[in-house]
């Protein structure tokens, strides 16, 4: 860390411990958690059940928490995950999960998001609005904010990030003491039928992916103060809030609404504020996903640049991502270039195709960067680098939390495999430019690794 309050590539250290708490809360609830628990009680039928999957999805989520509070204590340099698989693995490793992350699962996430906050504020004023102008200025505002610094735009972020726990609650607390509790058939039982593993594997997906996002709070460590103590303690306590806030808001559907109310809707935050506002349940719905869309899309904005300037830094990406602005000390030209890619996604309409990518793509590199924590152990073992976290009952979470992604992974190829081997050809074009990259930096540095 330099002196003057900036990291070694130049960066402004100024995310303290609240703000790194809000970053993980900010990074896993986005707008699945307002739809998916109708799409889990669709296939599930069953009350326990359904808080089955969404309790399993938690303890997934934990496990990767413990993984990746460990490594971000080990290694706190900017970029979280590319940073992780090119200690462990080489260059090419953490090149082609920045690939991925910029061409797929950052940017084609955030271009769904967009459309999903665009729609629900075009409903708000009655239709009245262009969607695509919408989804496009929101992005726009957002990047121009985070390049004015972290400071600023972590300050948006987070209070967008209360606001939409705020939303949140308000639902949990009409549904769970406001509305009439549904009346409900007997539950079918917390062991499924053989029939229904199927159904119950298909229902973790949305699970997961609702869980999904904690990562990105280790893409800014290095702008993090005392990084190596807050980190940690950060994902463990967002990701444990998040859990919290997860099974209150099923509790709540499922109270309001029943099992098979709930499986039977495509609004489940509607419904459940309809029981205690009337008619105009449907706008307030809307306001609260918008915001909980803009406010998931202000966090993405903010961290997923750190892993294209952390590529171009190390000479493995375009040189100019690796830029910093004098005044704001923010990689200006890395959060431009997602915010351009993210634009093209939402008006081209292609990022619904590149949404389903994500589920398989994330759960690989999870998987992968959690088998860094084995690496580096062994690598460590006679250092100082053991300070510092360390994840709980290591090896057997971290073990556990790589046959979890496994078994994504797995379910992803089975339930969708043609969406799953283009994700993974995507993966796979990013080796051509990675040797020309890795070759002219040879070429410019004859000394280079």
């Amino acid at each position: 860390m330099a002196a003057n309050g900036t990291t070694d590539d130049g960066l402004r250290i100024a995310i303290g411990f609240p703000s790194a708490v809000m970053l993980v809360v900010g990074g896993i609830i986005g707008v699945g958690i307002f739809v998916n628990p109708a799409v889990v009680a669709h296939s599930l039928h069953s009350p326990e059940l359904v808080m089955a999957a969404w309790t399993l999805g938690g303890l997934v989520a934990l496990l990767g928490a413990f993984v990746y509070a460990e490594l971000g204590a080990r290694i706190s340099s900017t970029g979280g995950e590319y940073a992780y698989l090119r200690q462990a693995y080489g260059p090419l490793a953490g090149f082609l999960f920045g690939w991925t992350t910029l061409l797929v699962v950052q940017a084609g996430g955030m271009a769904a998001v967009a459309i999903v906050f665009a729609r629900n504020l075009d409903l708000l004023f009655d239709g009245r609005l262009s969607e695509p102008a919408i989804a496009v200025g929101g992005l726009l505002i957002l990047a121009t904010v985070n390049c004015m610094g972290v400071v600023l735009g972590n300050g948006v972020q987070s209070v967008l990030g209360l606001l939409k726990i705020a939303a949140i609650g308000a639902v949990i607390i009409v549904g769970l003491w406001i509305a009439a509790p549904a009346i409900t058939p007997v539950a079918h039982g917390l062991i499924p039928e053989p029939a229904s593993l199927k159904a119950f594997g298909a229902a973790m997906i949305p699970v997961l992916f609702s869980y999904g996002g904690w990562q990105t709070a280790n893409y800014v460590a290095s702008e993090m103060k005392d990084s190596r103590r807050n980190l940690a303690r950060a994902l463990l306590i967002g990701v444990a809030t998040v859990i919290t806030l997860y099974l209150l808001v099923n509790l709540a559907c499922l109270r309001a609404l029943g099992a098979a109310g709930l499986g039977a809707t495509l609004t489940p935050v509607s419904d459940v504020l309809r029981l205690s506002v009337g008619a105009s349940a449907a706008k307030l719905a809307a306001a609260a996903i918008a915001l909980s869309a803009i406010a998931y899309l202000s966090q993405a904005m903010l961290t997923g640049p750190r892993v294209y300037f952390a590529m171009a830094r190390d000479r493995l990406f375009f040189r100019r991502a690796a830029s910093i602005a004098a005044g704001s000390r923010a990689p200006v030209i890395a959060i431009l270039l997602q915010a351009a890619w993210t634009c093209v996604l939402a008006l081209s309409g292609s990022y619904e195709q590149i949404l389903s990518y994500v589920i398989a793509m994330n759960f690989l590199f999870f998987g992968l960067t959690a088998s860094c924590v084995f690496v580096l152990r062994r690598r460590d073992q006679a250092s100082s680098a053991l300070d510092g976290f360390r994840a709980p009952w290591h090896p057997w979470t971290t073990g556990l939390f790589i046959m979890a992604c496994v078994v994504v992974v797995g379910c992803s190829f089975w339930a969708y495999p043609l969406n799953s081997l283009i994700g993974y050809a995507i993966m796979l074009l990013g080796v051509p430019p990675y040797l020309y990259w890795r070759a002219r930096d040879k070429h410019r540095r004859p000394d280079a690794e």
